[in-house]
């Protein structure tokens, strides 16, 4: 039997029951690119502070359709975000969004499995390597900035550290609210417990 898992830290809030506010920020999201409003993941918890969460689906609208970053490149460097912070939820929205962008199944799998993606594009193993040093001392070399500045430029490297950022943001309010994917999916990194 599957380990029971832990309740998210937040209630969901069902649409005939938002305020004002909390309306305002499912219209914006509905109007936004993504043009679909899912009561789970980031957004749910956003619905309990909908101020916030209206100007970070903004940034977030933009982080995913609007930079100079392919959709390719951008889905990568979330998988490494998710997987480094084994933030459950965002792995479930975006291990099939970086396929469909052109991620291999393989680098996914990888990813996943807390390997470095070896049989990756240049492009991406750079960004990986870029991505985990950033991580890891909070400061990255010369050397790494140059390789992704090599592929991106002036623009794109700004953006790629926003994202970055950004799904960092999302993944400590994933872990923190326990907001995980629906109950019938098998979780990436193995079943979650409550602390």
């Amino acid at each position: 039997m599957p380990a029971k898992r832990p309740a998210p830290r937040l209630a969901l809030i069902p649409e005939e029951k938002m305020n004002a506010p909390q309306r305002k920020l499912v219209d914006a999201i509905r109007s936004g690119p993504r043009g679909k409003f899912n009561n789970g993941g980031p957004f749910a918890v956003w619905m309990h502070a909908p101020e916030f969460g209206d100007l970070a689906q903004e940034l977030g609208g933009h982080c995913r359709y609007k930079t100079a970053l392919t959709p390719r490149l951008s889905e990568f460097a979330i998988l490494v975000t998710a997987r480094l912070w084994r933030a459950q939820y965002e792995w479930f929205a975006h291990a099939p969004m970086a396929e469909r962008a052109g991620v291999k199944l393989q680098t996914i799998n990888d990813l996943r499995a807390g390997r470095a993606p070896k049989g990756a594009p240049k492009d991406e193993r750079a960004i990986y390597d870029f991505i985990k040093e950033l991580y890891r001392s909070k400061r990255v070399s010369d050397r790494s900035y140059a390789r992704v500045h090599a592929v991106l430029g002036d623009a794109a490297m700004v953006e790629l550290v926003g994202i970055l950022g950004y799904y960092v943001m999302i993944s400590m309010t994933l872990n923190v609210f326990r907001m995980l994917p629906p109950a019938d999916v098998k979780l990436a990194f193995g079943e979650e417990k409550a602390r």
